[in-house]
């Protein structure tokens, strides 16, 4: 390594303060849970994984997937995971229940959620209304898509008891469920979304896959994807979260330089669905809504507010601290750490 690198990554060690560097973890092993792994909302995580960032930063990340983010916030909640990977909007109704959980480093800067609705069953749908009365596939009933096309439904005057929401997961099932006729509409993320749109056996309503659009119908910038912890695991662990943070930064910043191909040869072929094509047409469009570098938008706390208050209205009156829900000290020392990823 030439010297002036050594000189230079010199400097940037010694912008952050001493906890941050040390190579002593206060909890080396950690333990994450996340809703959906496969999913393109969480390519970050599998990045950092398979590309050994974790390990670089001293630790040992234990994975555990669940069926939906809401899942996953519930092994977190009940002590058997230490750290969430999921949506950024779970931080708020955490705290209107008296359970502070903080984000610390985002992944998706945009939800890439696409509510659409099944031709099969629905071959004279003209509008958001027609959906009275349907079954909609999500995730996990209380996840982010849940909490999604509840918005949408929202501004189109209904209520999420005007509809039937069904868990269908993120994988084959949730495809399954859709073109069997099982559900009429469906709120779900790439790649099952792409591979849908493609076979003809999804319409899209709406789309949250590109930055623009995802401020379109939210209002504002929505922060997704995002690692978060209960405040008490970051007080006790500062050192770990910055670890994971510098993870997560890398990675965010690696997937914004890769092409197709280094995406196929990162994740597991599982991931795929069976088709690499369609992949890497929902990585291309998945790219652009990622987080090129981990921080969370400043707006984006009331803009998740505003979305979870149209479907529960209890939150407007609820005495929340939105500063409280995020930070964004840690990725700034990870990017002072690694400027390129």
């Amino acid at each position: 390594m030439h010297r002036r690198h050594l000189i230079a990554g010199g400097l940037a060690v010694a912008a952050l303060p001493l906890w941050a560097t040390a190579q002593a973890l206060e909890k080396p092993q950690v333990t994450l849970a996340v809703g959906g792994k496969n999913l393109l909302y969480y390519l970050p995580l599998t990045i950092a994984e398979q590309l050994g960032y974790f390990k670089a930063e001293g630790l040992d990340v234990t994975i555990v997937d669940f069926a939906g983010g809401s899942k996953a916030l519930q092994a977190v909640v009940g002590g058997s995971a230490d750290v969430v990977s999921g949506a950024f909007e779970h931080t708020i109704t955490m705290q209107a229940k008296g359970q502070f959980m903080r984000a610390f480093v985002l992944q998706g800067a945009a939800p890439q959620i696409v509510l659409g609705y099944n031709p099969k069953t629905m071959p004279n749908y003209k509008s958001v209304a027609d959906l009275k009365g349907k079954k909609i596939g999500v995730s996990a009933p209380g996840s982010s898509t849940n909490v999604m096309a509840n918005f949408v439904l929202a501004k189109a005057g209904l209520k999420p008891t005007d509809v039937s929401f069904i868990g269908v997961g993120t994988g084959s099932g949730a495809v399954a469920a859709m073109r069997s006729g099982q559900i009429d509409a469906m709120s779900n993320l790439d790649p099952v979304i792409t591979l849908l749109q493609r076979s003809g056996d999804l319409k899209i309503i709406a789309d949250t896959r590109m930055v623009a659009e995802s401020d379109k119908v939210f209002g504002g910038p929505m922060p997704a994807g995002c690692l978060y912890a209960p405040q008490t695991f970051i007080d006790k662990n500062p050192a770990t979260v910055q670890a994971l943070t510098n993870a997560m930064v890398r990675a965010d910043m690696w997937i914004q330089k890769a092409g197709a191909a280094d995406i196929i040869k990162a994740v597991p072929e599982g991931y795929l669905l069976g088709d690499r094509a369609v992949y890497i047409d929902a990585f291309l469009a998945a790219k652009k809504a990622l987080s090129p570098d981990g921080m969370i938008p400043a707006k984006g706390a009331q803009t998740a507010l505003h979305a979870l208050v149209s479907a529960d209205e209890k939150l407007a009156s609820a005495k929340l601290d939105l500063n409280a829900i995020y930070t964004n000290e840690f990725v700034k020392k990870a990017i002072a750490k690694y400027p390129k990823g």
